[in-house]
């Protein structure tokens, strides 16, 4: 893995953008830590859009209509909720300018969020970056079970939808690899950047003022990928 100091170049949401679009992104040492570096893996993770996989217990719970999904509703609660402590981590990359940053990608339409709820209490959720037909998939949280892995799957299933080519994961970890995530080599990577980066997708395939009922978000899931 690659990186390199921000100390040279204040990073912007404009800078910040460009940087996905050549294939890196900024990390924080620790929620204290106010300067950024860029990284560049040499094994990058995505989720191939046709290559999903739902355990069947989990796609029982969408089914089920247990949650409530919603999008690009509440921002800070769901970079909060990423930011927070958890049982798999100590601490977090989550800095105040990372919040920032992702903040003012969100506020012009860049940034985006998936919102699980249980009731009016949100439970878990992602959020990411959106360039053309890519999503840069940035965290994910839970404080339910399975709260991450039903945002998870809406996202694929919204990104099939809407003929999106590339969901960039940055790493592969276990839980991630149960649902289909592979490492590619960088240069294959950019290869599959710069195809995404040619076209055009839509995020808004459902409409947010009315929650996706579990049935088609999976049969989004079953559809194949639009090529």
């Amino acid at each position: 893995m690659s990186r390199a100091s921000d100390r040279a170049l204040e990073i912007t949401p404009e800078i910040l953008l460009r940087a996905y679009a050549a294939g890196i992104f900024p990390m924080a040492e620790d929620a204290n830590d106010p300067s950024l570096f860029w990284v560049e893996p040499r094994e990058r993770g995505i989720i191939p859009l046709d290559g999903f996989h739902i355990p069947k217990r989990l796609a029982r719970t969408i089914r089920s209509d247990r949650f409530e999904i919603r999008t690009d509703r509440d921002f800070d609660a769901v970079i909060a909720g990423c930011a927070a402590p958890g049982p798999d981590r100590e601490k977090t990359w989550i800095s105040r300018r990372i919040r920032e940053l992702y903040g003012e990608l969100f506020d012009a339409g860049y940034c985006h969020t998936v919102e699980v709820y249980d009731g009016d209490r949100l439970v878990g959720g992602l959020y990411g970056v959106r360039l053309r037909s890519a999503f840069f998939g940035e965290s994910m949280f839970h404080v339910e079970r399975d709260a991450s892995k039903v945002a998870l799957a809406y996202l694929v299933a919204r990104l099939r939808r809407g003929g999106f080519t590339l969901l960039d994961t940055q790493f592969v970890t276990p839980h991630l690899a149960q649902f289909g995530a592979v490492e590619v080599p960088r240069r294959t990577y950019k290869q599959m950047l710069r195809a995404a980066m040619d076209i055009d997708a839509e995020w808004n395939v459902w409409p947010d003022d009315a929650p996706v009922r579990g049935e088609e978000i999976l049969a989004a899931l079953a559809e194949p990928a639009k090529p």
